[in-house]
């Protein structure tokens, strides 16, 4: 039986709010990229270390941005152990954000772990025993090693046979012939057969350029020679230039272990290390270390919501910044005057006792203008690839100012969504407006509240 292939004519009108159209796959893989900070790329600062007007994502807290900046020097230079760097601030004001600048600037295989303060509290594993992992999971380990390697773009594969000992019937591969040339001349290798088997398992061909490690036999393929070079605009293969120096050489490989030093030894899981293993661990890092193939790269531990820590949390951080081997510790926290979690009447800055304040650099982020509002709104727009109406900014910042950037962001994509409703392709003022009457912000709700506690009408 046939299905039906009559149809009826297709309306311009515009789509109604229940029959809105599914956004295309290729929005849907580009809005689950976007993340609250994507817009970050680094501090933003010039080369004297002073903060430009807006530069890289960021706008506004020229002097936390720079503050930071210092800070990342005294680590780069190795100067910034046993110290902790505390910003403290609104919510809203950009730690998170100067916090993610920080570990940029640092550079991608410098390890940066983040948390949040209450994480710490858990039914299987002790508080203390959460801190200690994630301290260890930030110091990160470069291995030097030189290798004696064959290297060189491969000029002939012949494999030999001959016939099989264990049997009378079929041939065995006995060796391999491997042809090798380098800018400064040609060699020609008789291999192992277990080689060839690892030649074939990394498909080589002849005009590959390949390294083979003298003293494994293991075989890596690092791509096409250049020469093979085609003139197609897109193409799957790697091109590399042929390698200089001799076929035969001693080569110096830097592998960076940003995942952790204990990581090839504790598998993860929500399960405690014990003492007497972080104490082998650091005796095998330190062998390493002193025979010269190993240097330690102490990482970043971002702690955010700092004043959920408790007192016994406080006390054990001290120690760990006391560690030889204790990676930066950034911490953040929106509180004032608070009382320290854990105990019932030691009332401290921004929760946190003052033995440990007394280790923090302190740096106070500042709130948003409304010009710096609009900047930032404009931003993200342009990261979320939306379009804006004359005076939806001046809009956005308004409400801002009035409740917060956090809010004034908030309304950027629902209001989106509204204007596709519409048949629109940029927000418009009334989207805004439609999005003030849906949506409560922090300070209306708060309004809301009669003085009994309960929620008004």
């Amino acid at each position: 039986m046939k299905a039906s292939t009559s149809a009826t004519p297709s309306t311009s009108a515009p789509p109604t709010h229940s029959a809105f159209p599914p956004p295309s796959t290729a929005s849907l893989a580009r809005s689950s990229r976007i993340a609250p900070h994507s817009h970050i790329k680094a501090l933003g600062l010039t080369p004297e270390g002073f903060a430009t007007t807006d530069g890289a994502g960021f706008v506004g807290q020229n002097n936390a941005r720079e503050a930071c900046g210092v800070v990342v020097e005294l680590v780069k230079s190795r100067k910034f152990s046993g110290r902790a760097l505390l910003l403290v601030g609104a919510p809203g004001t950009g730690k998170t954000a100067l916090a993610l600048a920080i570990s940029h600037e640092l550079g991608a295989k410098v390890p940066f772990c983040p948390m949040v303060g209450s994480e710490v509290y858990s039914t299987e594993v002790k508080k203390t025993e959460v801190l200690a992992e994630a301290f260890r999971r930030a110091i990160g380990l470069r291995i030097k090693e030189t290798k004696e390697v064959y290297e060189g773009e491969v000029t002939e594969l012949t494999p030999s046979e001959a016939e099989n000992p264990l049997s009378g019937y079929g041939k065995t591969v006995s060796h391999v012939i491997v042809g090798l040339k380098t800018v400064k001349g040609t060699k020609q290798l008789r291999l192992d057969p277990t080689i060839y088997e690892a030649i074939l398992k990394e498909k080589i061909l002849v005009g590959d350029v390949i390294y083979i490690e003298a003293n494994t036999g293991a075989v890596k393929r690092v791509g096409r020679s250049d020469a093979y070079a085609s003139s197609y605009d897109l193409e799957s293969e790697t091109y590399v230039p042929l390698p200089k120096g001799d076929v035969h050489k001693r080569k110096e490989l830097v592998q960076d272990d940003i995942m952790s030093v204990m990581g090839s030894l504790v598998k993860s899981g929500r399960t405690e290390v014990t003492e007497k293993l972080r104490r082998e661990v650091n005796k095998v890092v330190q062998s390493y270390v002193d025979q010269g193939v190993a240097e330690v790269v102490p990482g970043v531990v971002f702690i955010d919501e700092v004043h959920m820590l408790d007192i016994e949390c406080f006390t054990y951080l001290n120690a760990l910044l006391e560690s030889p081997m204790a990676p930066t510790v950034i911490l953040a926290t929106n509180r004032g005057n608070t009382l320290v979690r854990g105990t019932s009447d030691i009332v401290a800055p921004h929760g946190v006792p003052t033995d440990l304040l007394d280790r923090c650099l302190i740096v106070k982020t500042d709130g948003y203008t409304r010009d710096q509002v609009a900047k930032v709104v404009q931003l993200r727009a342009n990261i979320e690839g939306l379009k804006l109406a004359e005076g939806v900014i001046d809009k956005l910042a308004s409400e801002g100012e009035k409740s917060s950037l956090r809010y004034a962001l908030q309304l950027l994509t629902p209001a989106s969504i509204l204007a596709r409703l519409a048949g629109r392709d940029q927000i418009e003022i009334e989207d805004i407006g439609e999005m003030n009457e849906l949506f409560l912000d922090a300070k209306t709700s708060a309004n809301l509240i009669g003085p009994s506690g309960d929620y008004g009408p």
